[in-house]
């Protein structure tokens, strides 16, 4: 059965869209070459950790959304969006296997007229360099004139019920302004506002500036957070206090790292022939040197509160509160939580665990204990590290009930635990 659109690759990023797509009336298929992705969803479950419920996947399957595994169903389509991963080595390169992976599927099934997109986080130069050859060669047909290719950087931010992806202005840059003006037809259908780039690489270079800012500016607000403490100056009320300001600021808040899908890119780390001939952004680089220094930070902290109250971190109970890298959500990706647990059983402490979003946790593929009593576990640990601030967390309650609570988000009242 023929359809509008393919979603190719159904995790974080391919299952917003189709779910997008499909309350606006468009006939999607979603493809995966994952069969327990595909049975997961054929059972309306949610296949991978994220913002959709189970309920919204049944609205989908209800709506017409069919998942498969058939890359027979890529041939019958007017618009595919390729959203595989695109995870980062041990190098500190992006990896495009999976990308690569499906420009092949959809290549050998291209038809003339479709129109191509990429939304998966890629380096700049990566749809025309890398692509576009893909497509063409395992096709036939020839990028901008038989078919439409363009790019169009992601914009999702899980469990943010103000902006969705209707009213999140969507930016596309197409190989031709033909090719432009058929993505902005596509998603002119799900989201109120499309902004065009001058052309794909432009528009790959905002996923990369808009990606970078986060970091750089949570890496500064994480180096104001230890001066802060090593001064005895409270940040939390320095940041409430400039926050006031209406122009020129924009708060971040310090955290025991970063987590999630967005990693910063620092073109030092290009492939070669993407490289600039000038200097690398070092202050991503640099960025990302401190912020994958915060769950160090966090076990310096736990070990000087220990101390200070007569104790050893060898032999201590701790509890970790909040193990997911967003609030009100099960998503795990890049949370510091499992780094922190890791270095604190290096230090021999007995670590247990609360999250209302993760039933079963693992670290170093060990399971490590839930409190099932939220009170009581925090009552009998040594010391109480929140990590991740789910709205079910009482803090004042918490803070009364803890021998110590070390708050590394900044969320319990003034005065009511030791703050990061």
């Amino acid at each position: 059965m023929p359809a509008d659109l393919a979603v190719i690759g159904l995790g974080h990023l391919g299952l917003p869209l189709a779910q997008a797509a499909v309350a606006a009336g468009v006939q999607t298929v979603g493809y995966d070459t994952d069969p327990r992705a595909y049975a997961e969803l054929a059972a309306g479950r949610n296949p991978v950790e994220g913002s959709l419920t189970a309920s919204d996947l049944r609205r989908m399957l209800s709506g017409g959304f069919r998942p498969t595994t058939n890359p027979a169903e890529l041939g019958r389509i007017r618009t595919a969006v390729i959203c595989a991963p695109t995870p980062l080595g041990a190098d500190r390169t992006l990896d495009l296997t999976a990308v690569g992976d499906a420009a092949r599927a959809l290549a050998a099934r291209l038809r003339p007229h479709t129109t191509v997109l990429l939304e998966s986080a890629v380096q700049p130069g990566t749809t025309e360099s890398y692509v576009l050859p893909l497509l063409e060669e395992g096709s036939g047909l020839r990028a901008g004139r038989d078919f439409h290719l363009a790019y169009s950087p992601s914009r999702l931010d899980p469990g943010n019920r103000t902006h969705v992806y209707a009213n999140t202005p969507k930016v596309i840059g197409g190989l031709t302004p033909a090719c432009t003006e058929s993505a902005a037809a596509f998603y002119g259908r799900l989201t109120d506002k499309v902004v065009r780039a001058r052309g794909p690489r432009e528009a790959e270079m905002t996923k990369v500036l808009e990606t970078n800012f986060r970091h750089v500016n949570i890496a500064l607000v994480n180096e104001m957070a230890v001066l802060c403490h090593d001064l005895g100056v409270d940040l939390w009320d320095v940041i409430r206090c400039a926050e006031t300001k209406p122009f020129g600021f924009q708060p971040f808040r310090p955290g025991p790292g970063v987590g999630g899908h967005g990693a910063p890119v620092d073109p030092g780390y290009l492939p070669y022939h993407s490289r600039t001939p000038g200097h690398p952004l070092r202050m991503v680089s640099l960025a990302q040197e401190i912020n994958d220094r915060m769950p160090q930070y966090v076990i310096q902290r736990c070990a000087t509160l220990l101390n200070e109250h007569g104790k050893s971190v060898r032999g201590a109970r701790v509890l970790l509160l909040g193990v997911t890298y967003k609030p009100d959500l099960a998503d795990q990706e890049a949370s510091p939580a499992r780094e922190i647990a890791a270095r604190l059983m290096d230090m021999g402490a007995q670590i247990g665990y609360h999250d209302p979003h993760v039933l079963d946790w693992r670290v170093r593929e060990l399971p490590v204990p839930r409190a099932d009593s939220l009170y009581e576990a925090a009552s009998s640990a040594d010391l109480t590290v929140l990590l991740q601030h789910h709205r079910t967390y009482d803090l004042q309650g918490l803070a009364v009930k803890a021998q110590l609570l070390l708050d590394t988000r900044g969320a319990t009242p003034a005065g009511a635990a030791h703050r990061l």
